[in-house]
């Protein structure tokens, strides 16, 4: 009897570890459903010019605390500001800081955190009594501290910063302000891997090899990283755009007539009972916003953890 030729075996198909991950996110259907919020208000954001009705600054003193019409979908404010037009307006700045805050912090707690655990010995003991230093502080109340005198300083230095920055200038130190107190949860998760990632046997090939410390952090330990920062830029996100509405609903964050969520709440505390709608929508807004980020960070960790069983 003539055997039958088995079929050839068809080649292994290699994905890497990123394919795999994106395979795994794809499957996690609340991080799709906010991610594709995310993309609608990113371009909410950008489309803000051509795609709002009214422009946000536009008074309108005969028609006050008019309620939801047609032609107003949200009402208007105090001043008679169609509220959908300064909310469009808003996602602008409030995506900034999100964005400009996570971006920095992420950074500066990234450097500490891979100097920390890589080298270890007397700097990561600097950098660790540091940081739990920073953690032990007040934040909240440091930062209405800091913000308000910043705001009112009238120091030449800030002056001159504030006359060239203009109506920007209040986001910019906001921005710094929450990006000097923000980056100390990314230095300890990255110090805590990196003290790992240090000890495992392709580090020390690499360091057979001849590879010196430059190229290790770069090259070796920063990519092994990122799934820990990416799941950690998305938390940050959500954490500033919060902050930032607190900060504004206070009065210590971004004045008009720059419109921002928070600050759209903060002129509307007073009339909340008698037009609930005021305050409804920016509220809204930042709690869609900060779930979204929220649950897209839940999804990136569930995909990009190995163990996890998605």
């Amino acid at each position: 009897m003539t055997a039958v030729p088995a079929p050839p075996s068809r080649p292994a198909v290699s994905r890497s570890a990123w394919m795999v991950a994106v395979r795994r996110f794809r499957r996690h259907r609340l991080a799709m459903f906010f991610l594709i919020v995310i993309l609608l208000l990113v371009v909410m954001a950008l489309l803000a010019p051509l795609i709002s009705p009214y422009d946000p600054t536009l008074q309108d003193l005969g028609d006050l605390y008019a309620p939801p019409s047609g032609a107003h979908p949200f009402g208007k404010d105090d001043l008679g500001r169609d509220i959908l037009s300064r909310i469009i307006w808003g996602s602008r700045i409030d995506l900034l800081v999100g964005f400009s805050v996570a971006a920095l912090s992420i950074l500066l707690g990234t450097v500490l955190g891979m100097l920390a655990g890589f080298f270890g010995g007397r700097l990561d003991y600097l950098i660790s009594r540091f940081t739990e230093l920073m953690l032990s502080l007040p934040t909240l109340p440091l930062l209405l501290v800091i913000s308000g005198l910043l705001a009112a300083s009238d120091a030449p230095a800030i002056l001159a910063f504030k006359t060239a920055a203009g109506a920007n200038a209040t986001v910019i130190i906001l921005v710094v302000v929450l990006s000097l107190f923000g980056w100390m949860g990314t230095a300890r998760l990255v110090r805590g891997e990196s003290l790992k990632l240090r000890q495992l046997e392709y580090m020390d090939a690499a360091r057979g090899l001849g590879a010196r410390n430059p190229r290790l952090l770069v090259r070796h330990l920063l990519p092994n990283l990122l799934p820990v920062i990416i799941v950690q830029a998305t938390l940050d996100v959500g954490g500033a755009i919060l902050t930032e509405g607190a900060l504004s609903f206070l009065g210590f964050g971004i004045a008009p007539p720059v419109s921002t969520w928070g600050n759209m709440l903060s002129n509307a505390q007073d009339v909340v009972q008698q037009y609930p709608w005021i305050p409804f929508f920016p509220g809204l807004m930042i709690l869609i916003t900060v779930l979204a980020f929220n649950f897209l960070g839940d999804g990136l960790r569930d995909a990009l953890d190995p163990r996890s069983k998605l």
